[in-house]
Formats: structure tokens, sequence, C-alpha cells
């Protein structure tokens, strides 16, 4: 049985429709019809032989090529240049100009203008056409070259609106990347000095068990074990961090209360709450919430300057649960943060990497921004 979509479902695949590029052809081509029907009635009395019928529907075949202006431009133009030649009609050429500058960029929208020119001006020497346009041939010209010129004109400017909005969004995926990038960096330092200091006391032990064991059967499994625990530190300097000259490994909840204090100098008051239970989290996940709490007060001295912000971090059954609240400020700052817009990203890596999961949204009149990563501690 043939199940019809209910009509949310319909809303939202014609919402989706809306705002795609094909929808916007198919307006296009609408408002080009729509233009040129307003001539139907004197094309049907005096400019060729059609009907009122037959010149509306020739006029919605040339109308309905404007759908490929995206990929065909040329298909328009050539189809406006025939119907200019035929029926006289000037409306549809400006759409065809327009979509050429648009999509094929300047050197083809001024191709396209001069060979417009060159056509209207032949069509202008044809005997038998109509000179209605202008007596003379300045007449004629001071209202065919503005058109072209001017829907030309406007394509270009439309398609390097465009390019600008590609580097754009380009620029801010490089950015998204780099910062993660560097997340990914900082977390493997992080590693490197927090997992590596313990394979170090890890040798060390196995090599004092070693000493103790010395003649007993026991003396050669501490031996390789402490062998064992230098590769692994070795190959874990190898394979995460290549620089002698390392930063330090992220503070952890120890570093919490000078974060809130450092926001209050700035006049964003915190109020800092965590659960007892959290001290107990690995030095590595204690990082990632320093970490996540850092910048959250960064966001905030930036987007909403001198309002409070309200930091809880508890411990959830399994889950390790950060929220940071602040109310969002009446009217943006003056003058507006200078911001990369990547903040976000590095959280969200951070958190993701230890297997968490990261939301920041606008809700009840404040930003939050909620953070669960499992606390890897036993029940």
């Amino acid at each position: 049985m043939l199940r019809l979509p209910t009509v949310p479902a319909l809303r939202r695949c014609v919402d989706r429709w809306a705002v795609s590029p094909r929808a916007l052809d198919v307006v296009t081509a609408l408002s080009a019809f729509g233009l040129m029907v307003l001539d139907v009635p004197g094309l049907a009395r005096a400019d060729n032989s059609l009907t009122g019928v037959t010149a509306t529907l020739v006029l919605a075949a040339g109308a309905a090529t404007l759908v490929l202006r995206r990929r065909l431009p040329w298909v328009p133009y050539l189809v406006a240049l025939g119907l200019m030649g035929w029926l006289h009609e000037l409306t549809m050429i400006q759409f065809a100009l327009y979509s050429i500058g648009r999509f094929r960029g300047r050197r083809a929208a001024v191709a396209a203008t001069v060979l417009y020119i060159g056509v209207a001006l032949a069509l202008f020497q044809t005997p038998g056409w109509p000179a209605r346009h202008g007596d003379t041939l300045s007449d004629f010209l001071s209202i065919v070259v503005p058109i072209g010129v001017l829907a030309a004109g406007v394509g270009i400017a439309a398609y390097r609106q465009d390019l600008v909005r590609a580097l754009e969004v380009q620029r801010r995926e490089a950015a998204a990347r780099q910062a993660v990038q560097e997340e990914r960096i900082s977390v493997g330092r992080d590693v490197h000095d927090l997992v590596g200091r313990e394979l170090t006391v890890l040798a060390v032990r196995a090599e004092v068990l070693a000493v103790r064991a010395r003649g007993e059967a026991r003396q050669k499994d501490f031996e390789e074990l402490a062998d064992t625990a230098r590769r692994a530190h070795l190959m874990l300097n190898e394979t995460i961090v290549r620089r002698a000259d390392r930063d330090a490994a992220t503070p952890g909840l120890e570093g919490l209360a000078a974060l809130a204090e450092e926001s209050e100098r700035m006049g964003s008051p915190v109020d800092l709450t965590v659960a007892e239970k959290a001290g107990a989290l690995s030095p590595l996940r204690q990082a990632a919430v320093h970490r996540v709490v850092q910048e959250c007060l960064t966001n905030t001295a930036k987007h909403a300057p001198g309002l409070p912000v309200t930091v809880t971090i508890t411990v959830e059954g399994p889950d390790l649960r950060i929220e940071v609240r602040n109310p969002l400020p009446k009217t943006p700052p003056d003058p507006a943060p200078v911001s990369t817009g990547t903040g976000l990203f590095s959280m969200e890596e951070r958190v993701t990497s230890m297997g968490g999961t990261l939301k920041a949204r606008a809700e009840d009149g404040g930003y939050v921004v909620t953070a669960l990563l499992p606390t890897g501690l036993d029940r």
C-alpha cells in the first residue's frame, strides 16, 4: 500500500526545495516569462503572425531554458538572441547575460555582451526589422548597450561575491581543521607528559624490584619488565612528540580556581562547583575538563563581557558532566570581539577524543555548553 508523506515531512521537503538552487532557477524562469507575457498583445497584433496563445507558448519555452542557466548558461543566451531576432524581445537577453556573468565570470560575460551588441546591430541593419526601438542607430544603441552592460555587470558582481563567499567558507574550514589539528597535538603532548611519567615510574620500580630479587628466579622477569617500560616510553616519545621544547601539560582540576579568578578580574564573576568524585579522574581527563572550562570562559569574556558565568562539574553514573552557562547580552559587545571561531572545534575534538560528546546552544536567554565524557572510574 502506497503511504503518502505526512504533513511535517512534506513541509520539510518543501522547505529544502525552496532554498535549493533549482528553486531559484525556476523562480528566475517564471519571472522572465511574467515580464515577457506583458508583450504578448503587441506580438500577436503587430510584430508577427503569432496569435496570443502561440506567442505565449513560444515565450514560455524560451523562459524555460533559464532552468539550465547554471550548467549551460549559453543555451538560454542563444535562445534569447533568437527571440530578439524573431520577436524583437529584449527581456530574455537580460536574464541570459546576467546568468553568464554570474556563473561563468567576467571574460564570458564581456564576450557575450559584445556578441549581443553585434547581433543587435546586424539586426538593426536588416531590412524589415522594426526600428521602433529607435529611429536612428544612436537611439537604438542607447537602449541595447545599457541593457547588455548592466545585466552582465550585475552578473559579474554576483559572481565575484560568490567567489568571496566560497573563499570565506574555505578559510573557516581551514581554520577549523587547523584548530582540530592543534588540539590533537595538545592532547598528544598531554598523553606524553602524563603517561610518560607513569612509564618512567614503572621502569624505576621494576629495576628496584630486580635489584631486590637478585639471585632469585624473578630477577629476570623484573629486568624484562623494566626494559619493556623503557621501550614503551621511547616509542611514546618518537610517536607523539618529536620536539625538544614541548609545552607544559595542561593543568587539571586544581587549575580551575585560577581560571575563575582570572575571569573575575576581567569582569565576569564565576560560580564554580566541582563534585568531589571528579578529583578521582585521571590526569588526562582532568586536562580535558580544564581545557573545556578555559575555552568557555574565554568565549564568555569575548561575547558576553561583564556577565556572570556558572560552571558546574558533576559525576552522573559513568559520565562526567561539564556545564558552563552564561546569560546572553542584550546588545552585542562594542567593539566586536576578535575571534577565529575555532574554539568550539578545539573543545569538541578534545572531548570526542576521549569518547565524549559536546553541545553548545542558546537556551532560555542564555548560552550553554554541555560536555559529557566517560569518567573511567570503577563503579
